[in-house]
């Protein structure tokens, strides 16, 4: 489908005004004392996951009533519609709850399964990263570009762990530990979409990740391709917010990524 730009935008300025006030929400509360349950294991959510994702929910129901909701916190609506919001609004809680300062609401929009806008707010660095199909991606409104590192022993990756790491079959540590010897640096942040939003801006070179949800990269995937990145599976062909892992980079050093993830590493001469 061949979207009018003004009708992009006009997404896009409700996911981003959105975004803010759920931000907020989460920045007022970053130095309250937590209500901190745990809906696994290791995988805990607090009063302020709650009330951000309320928060958006409420502005969705009321501007776009018929539009679907996927939301991480369970206030997921099926109104059988081709659109549908998906929703993170808390992205790093457990680094929230033990107050460190990285964390980042999500919001897109897809329609039939597409991403066609995104946003990712940093409240902390007051840090809106935006991006809509075929319009660019932007960080405060300034257009973002992925790096133009050729090389991985001279890229910054960055890469996460599954709340399921004590039983995962693909734990992501043996892999961890090859690319820590293969490129200059492997960094943990805590939250997958600002971690995808780093890679858009060149921060970082490239990501990788098992077991992520669709709030975890609806958005944040949409910043990478309109950065002049490319997002797949590990294990090669395209990415959905579905699938189970995912690969993101600037583009260059992509191949070289995958190869030492699946094994396939080139020998040197």
């Amino acid at each position: 489908m061949k979207w009018k730009n003004k009708e992009l935008k006009s997404y896009l300025n409700f996911a981003m005004e959105w975004a803010k006030g759920a931000g907020d929400i989460l920045y007022r509360g970053f130095n309250q004392t937590k209500q901190i349950n745990y809906k696994g294991r290791i995988d805990p959510v607090t009063q302020f996951d709650l009330q951000s994702e309320r928060f958006i929910i409420s502005r969705i129901e009321k501007t776009f009533p018929e539009y679907s909701i996927l939301a991480e916190e369970g206030d997921t609506i099926e109104n059988n519609s081709s659109f549908c919001w998906v929703i993170d609004p808390l992205d790093g809680t457990v680094n929230y709850a033990h107050k460190i300062p990285i964390y980042t609401v999500s919001i897109a929009l897809q329609y039939n399964r597409q991403t066609i806008v995104g946003v990712v707010y940093d409240p902390e660095r007051d840090e809106l990263f935006s991006a809509a199909k075929g319009l660019g991606a932007f960080l405060n409104r300034k257009r973002i570009k992925v790096s133009p590192q050729k090389k991985l022993e001279r890229s910054l990756l960055a890469t996460g762990f599954a709340y399921n790491i004590g039983t995962a079959r693909k734990n992501n540590l043996g892999m961890f530990a090859r690319m820590m010897k293969q490129a200059q640096a492997v960094r943990r942040l805590g939250s997958a979409a600002l971690d995808l939003c780093w890679v858009a801006t060149g921060r970082f070179d490239g990501f990788w990740e098992y077991y992520l949800h669709p709030w975890d990269t609806a958005a944040a995937i949409l910043m990478v391709e309109e950065a002049g990145g490319k997002v797949s599976k590990i294990s090669g062909g395209s990415y959905s917010i579905f699938d189970r892992e995912i690969l993101a980079s600037n583009g260059h050093i992509h191949l070289a990524m995958r190869e030492v993830l699946t094994r396939k590493i080139k020998k040197r001469k």
